[in-house]
């Protein structure tokens, strides 16, 4: 189908209580609501959105982008009022702009960066909990630190996908991997020390950055060492799938940065 204009936005969005973005039956969801916005703003007007790409059940995105088709001339500011206006209080608008017609939010080439919050030993404030995910065990971060380096680069990733297909690309390559101190989200109910993941690349596998979140965990409560790492990423490894998934409420889309 042909629309007469086509837009970017961008948005963000609270996670905890959506079961992900993709549409799915009898399910709230984030594109489910963006939807519902966008139909109620423009009611009786064609229109579709096509998000960046999936996020799972809890997942939060301090910047997420979709194409918006549609067959109105949209006026910008009017777009950011009437959609901050009606929209859940947990998504909010940043900004939209014009694209060539020939875009595709989906195939366009991006790199994304993720990052996981989290902490570890105390219990932490139950109003924490959409924002990061606490660890049980003491853990080593310096060693967590050194085992994160390690998948920075081109590596094969089977054992960080859930259930890869013959054609899924396992092949992958990693542009930044840290584990840091967190000094950006923030609260009074937050724990004294929290820490922060951050993966950046131009795709990623499915449960891909939860899964070295939960090889990292692994790594510092002591169950491996950082030789295990390098040969989990050796295509001719002989491990076993990784089955440690990082809960999904400590995991952000943090930001997109498409290609000129």
């Amino acid at each position: 189908m042909n629309y007469k204009h086509t837009y970017l936005v961008t948005i963000q969005y609270l996670g905890f209580r959506f079961h992900g973005w993709q549409k799915q039956p009898n399910l709230k969801t984030g594109h489910l609501f963006l939807d519902k916005t966008l139909k109620f703003i423009y009611k009786d007007i064609r229109l579709k959105s096509l998000g960046v790409g999936r996020t799972d059940a809890r997942v939060s995105a301090n910047y997420y982008a979709f194409q918006l088709f549609i067959d109105k001339e949209v006026d910008f500011n009017q777009f950011m009022t009437d959609f901050n206006y009606n929209a859940p209080s947990d998504m909010r608008a940043l900004k939209i702009e014009n694209i060539d017609k020939k875009f595709n939010v989906i195939n366009h080439p991006k790199v994304k960066e993720y990052r996981y919050y989290f902490s570890f030993g105390e219990k932490n404030h139950p109003y924490a909990a959409p924002f990061l995910n606490r660890f049980r065990e003491q853990l080593d971060i310096e060693l967590m630190k050194k085992g994160a380096e390690l998948f920075v680069g081109f590596h094969n990733f089977t054992n960080y996908c859930t259930k890869p297909s013959a054609e899924t690309k396992v092949n992958r390559e990693i542009v930044f991997c840290s584990i840091e101190k967190n000094t950006e989200i923030t609260a009074s109910f937050f724990p004294k020390e929290s820490f922060v993941l951050i993966v950046k690349g131009s795709g990623f596998l499915r449960n891909q950055i939860r899964l070295i979140m939960g090889a990292l965990h692994d790594l510092g409560k002591g169950e491996f060492d950082l030789e295990f790492i390098k040969q989990s990423l050796k295509p001719d490894s002989n491990i076993e799938f990784l089955k440690n998934i990082a809960p999904a409420s400590g995991l952000h889309l943090h930001n997109i940065e498409f290609e000129k």
